[in-house]
């Protein structure tokens, strides 16, 4: 399949065609940077490892450039961080057992433009050709701007689709903002439980990210404990581990409803429910 940026990169982790890899996948994560997918879409990989009727595959937008670095990563090009960070996606969907991984290789700044199509385009091709039944990508909450670039042109390349090619769910996951804050009949919770080991061998495998001074593999695990606790005030835990996703598809399904104000909703009604509840008590 050919996409718009040189240097992208399909890998097929049991070596299918890749046409064959991508039509079996159910199961689709677009991300924004390397590391992305196993951080906010383990529920996909989860749900899919070690099955034959369920396969999960990636997708991450961006080059992987820019990122901080130290220890031996410290005097690394741009470039050469590139190929690092390629190298560690690719790793992560071997431990994963990955369908397919695909690393489109645009730079940051293509999916933070509007004008931009030459995302859209790829992601078309790519869900034409996978067809998910669930697919997950950054929440429109999030605050880290490449994130936000990459959800909205995920929505845009689904509203494009035919409907009968749309995933039956499309979430947006947690990344750089957790979703704990969403009133309880907003959001979706992901119960992640289960092969603790796989979920450290996913997110160790990012050795360049670790070093570089960010410690995601404690960060991410301890938020998915802590959201399995503290999700529910007045029960004992039902899981051990929790993600929240915000439910896009109704994004989706309407193409005149804008981004900015759905969420903005989402917002009003916790502020609602903060303020009434203190009303209450007064």
């Amino acid at each position: 399949m050919p996409f718009r940026c040189e240097g992208s990169v399909v890998f097929i982790p049991d070596q299918k065609e890749p046409e064959e890899a991508l039509r079996r996948t159910t199961h689709l994560a677009i991300g924004a940077h390397q590391d992305d997918l196993e951080i906010m879409a383990y529920h996909g990989i989860l749900r899919c490892y070690g099955t034959d009727d369920r396969w999960f595959s990636g997708v991450t937008v961006t080059d992987g450039a820019g990122s901080p670095r130290t220890g031996i990563y410290a005097d690394l090009t741009d470039g050469d961080m590139c190929s690092v960070r390629k190298l560690e996606q690719n790793k992560a969907a071997l431990v994963g057992e990955f369908a397919a991984m695909i690393q489109l290789n645009h730079p940051s700044k293509a999916a933070k433009d509007p004008a931009n199509s030459s995302v859209v385009d790829d992601l078309t091709d790519l869900l034409t050709s996978t067809r998910p039944e669930c697919l997950y990508t950054h929440n429109l909450a999030d605050k880290h701007d490449t994130h936000i670039g990459v959800a909205l042109k995920t929505i845009q390349a689904l509203r494009g689709l035919p409907r009968d090619l749309r995933p039956k769910t499309v979430y947006g996951c947690e990344v750089w903002r957790d979703l704990d804050w969403l009133l309880d009949e907003d959001k979706v919770g992901l119960d992640v439980a289960g092969r603790d080991n796989l979920a450290a061998a996913l997110l160790g495998v990012f050795d360049s990210q670790i070093c570089g001074g960010k410690r995601y593999d404690l960060a991410t695990i301890g938020r998915r404990r802590a959201h399995a606790t503290y999700h529910a005030s007045h029960a004992t835990d039902e899981t051990t581990s929790l993600t929240f996703a915000m439910d896009l598809m109704p994004l989706v399904e309407d193409a005149s409803l804008d981004p900015a104000k759905y969420v903005a909703g989402l917002i009003r009604r916790l502020s609602d429910d903060v303020v009434a509840r203190i009303e209450r008590m007064s």
